[in-house]
């Protein structure tokens, strides 16, 4: 059975400004023109990307938010809780994982615009996914959340917060 350095080695992962290892194995050739989304995107974007991920035991996907949908996709190792909050101060968790029983999903969609971050659920938890981004990933789309706005933009959550900011 692979561990999680095993994984980054294998796939030649490399350290993510979120958390975590990744690397780009998918850009779609066909571009969306700029303005096709009014106010949304800065310039053109492909029309999809998709990324490999791991997330080590200890390391976790910090909160951040794209323009962008995004579908994680699960590979190996142990489920992840996905948490996503949104602009009505909604928090929700998905399970990503293998075991249909205990409510984990093998895919789930994150919704561009809200504020995500994952963490298996204990301390050695390791995890294998893939992300695809439609339209396209562009670190323009990216934004790494600042704790402090967080915290104050989410008060009932402080520890998810906490864990998940830098």
């Amino acid at each position: 059975m692979k561990t999680a350095a095993d994984w980054i080695r294998l796939l030649n992962l490399a350290a993510h400004p979120e958390g975590g290892h990744y690397r780009e194995i998918y850009r779609s050739a066909e571009i969306i023109p700029a303005g096709v989304f009014p106010g949304l995107y800065s310039g053109p974007r492909p029309a999809s990307t998709s990324v490999y991920f791991c997330l080590a035991p200890g390391e976790r996907s910090n909160l951040h938010r794209l323009r962008s949908d995004e579908i994680w996709h699960f590979y190996d190792g142990t489920a992840l809780n996905i948490h996503c909050f949104f602009d009505d101060l909604t928090h929700r968790v998905i399970r990503l994982g293998r075991n249909f029983e205990a409510g984990e999903m093998f895919q789930a969609v994150i919704p561009g615009g809200c504020w995500f971050g994952a963490e298996g659920p204990g301390p050695g938890d390791w995890a294998l996914f893939g992300c695809t981004v439609a339209p396209g990933f562009d670190f323009s789309d990216f934004i790494l959340g600042k704790r402090d706005d967080l915290l104050a933009g989410f008060p009932n959550h402080t520890d998810i917060v906490l864990r998940l900011t830098r």
